[in-house]
């Protein structure tokens, strides 16, 4: 049964399994300041360069839902464990990596570790918090895991210019394994007294039904396509791209490019936690704002694909980043969406799959991205960076349509549950077109 009232050491274990997404998210974007460095060490061009964001987010894509069984079997506090021990150790052989190889081994443990984090945070805050503040604790722990993208912009550029690739990325690693031991000692997976839910293992042949079942639900699907439009087009410039665009397309200096690149960080931060208490106060409200931020992005790309010359004024790169960052907190509303319309054993699955959205296009855009680069290299580089992006335009748009789309489902599903006289958990008006949504 859910807990009716958050308690001190509610709030005390959530800190201690937040601070382990903190670390993923330091360790997730760490590559987006240290590409032009990570590409003069192994010697690679964009391409190559792009490889190390695929494999970490690709991996990353295909952990969702085997990380949520893992969760359902294991619990989240092995899970966590498990999570900050392979990041810790994926970062230090990072450090010590010497070849493009090596390198790419250490990416893809760090993106398994990476995976485990944030479907575990949530099944904590499901656990230890009551429904009600499920959402506003939600995106409480997705704006403080802002604060690991913080630190992976002007602070991480610092240090990579001060004490070298080395020491920085060493301690990073060392630091995040020992902290295994903390979650270890602190993270209790169940209020006192309340028993612990029952270990349900699943076979491998259960795997695809469970997965399909969560498939079927149109709140799902929706919440996968809200994910994959409002998430992937900030974290891709935050994860490998902005930066080398900023210092070789806009001409920006190594600090101030991350000074920019940091606005994608504090507008999350501040607006996470407002986008949270809207969501949780005003459900019918989750679609009309996430529609609004999709028509705020296809404006924001339109301008730094059509401004005159491709050189934007820095205000306005300002502004273009602050606006695309609120994508972060909105595409909260995927996984609203999915623990409103997937039953309670379902629901780590369903998130998973929502997960997938996002990374999968994030994977899929950042190898487009570096091929194009590449392809483009005789042209000026606002003009390749330009052509480059093209792919992430498209991507977004064939986002909006099936968003558009499997809204209109979603909404034929809460009707026709009405009519049956079933109970809905966020009630919606009919409107004329709604007759026109697909069956």
């Amino acid at each position: 049964m859910p807990v009716d009232r958050a308690t001190k050491r509610g709030w005390l274990i959530w800190s201690t399994a937040v601070a382990v997404y903190v670390a993923a998210l330091f360790h997730r974007n760490s590559l987006g300041v240290a590409s032009l460095e990570a590409s003069e060490r192994f010697g690679v061009g964009p391409a190559a360069l792009s490889t190390f964001t695929v494999l970490q987010i690709g991996l990353y894509a295909l952990m969702q839902v085997p990380t949520g069984l893992l969760v359902d079997r294991f619990g989240p506090r092995r899970v966590l464990v498990a999570a900050a021990l392979l990041m810790g150790a994926g970062q230090v052989l990072f450090a010590l990596a010497s070849s493009y190889q090596v390198g790419l081994a250490a990416r893809a443990v760090l993106g398994v570790g990476d995976a485990m984090t944030w479907v575990s945070v949530l099944r904590l805050a499901a656990a230890h918090f009551p429904p009600r503040r499920f959402t506003v604790v939600m995106t409480l722990s997705a704006a403080l895991g802002g604060a690991g993208n913080l630190v992976a912009t002007v602070p991480l550029t610092l240090l990579l210019g001060n004490v070298g690739w080395t020491a920085t990325f060493l301690v990073a690693g060392a630091a995040t394994a020992a902290y295994s031991a903390v979650v270890a000692w602190r993270v209790r997976e169940v209020p006192d007294g309340v028993p612990p839910p029952v270990a349900e293992p699943v076979p491998l042949r259960a795997l695809g039904p469970r997965v399909a079942a969560a498939w079927r639900v149109p709140g799902t699907r929706l919440g996968f396509w809200v994910h994959f439009t409002s998430m992937s087009t900030p974290a891709l410039l935050a994860l490998l791209w902005g930066f080398p665009y900023l210092v070789e397309a806009q001409g920006l200096s190594r600090p101030a490019a991350s000074a920019v690149l940091s606005t994608l960080v504090v507008v999350a931060v501040v607006a996470g936690p407002v986008m949270g208490a809207v969501i949780a106060g005003r459900p019918g409200w989750r679609m009309p704002i996430v529609g609004g931020y999709l028509g705020v992005a296809v404006v924001c790309w339109a301008l730094l694909l059509g401004w005159p010359g491709g050189v934007l004024p820095t205000p306005v790169l300002y502004a273009v980043f602050a606006l695309l960052a609120i994508g972060n907190p909105v595409s909260g509303v995927a996984f609203a969406l999915v623990r409103d319309y997937n039953p309670l054993h379902r629901v780590s699955t369903a998130t998973g799959v929502a997960n997938v959205g996002g990374f999968g296009a994030i994977t899929f855009t950042a190898l487009v991205v570096g091929v194009l680069l590449d392809v483009a290299e005789p042209l000026a580089a606002p003009d390749a960076y330009r052509v480059a992006f093209l792919s992430v335009v498209a991507v977004l748009l064939v986002g909006v349509w099936r968003t558009v789309v499997w809204w209109r489902r979603a909404r034929a599903a809460v009707f026709a549950a009405l009519d049956r006289g079933e109970t809905v958990p966020v009630p919606v008006r009919r409107r004329r077109w709604d007759a026109l949504a697909d069956a």
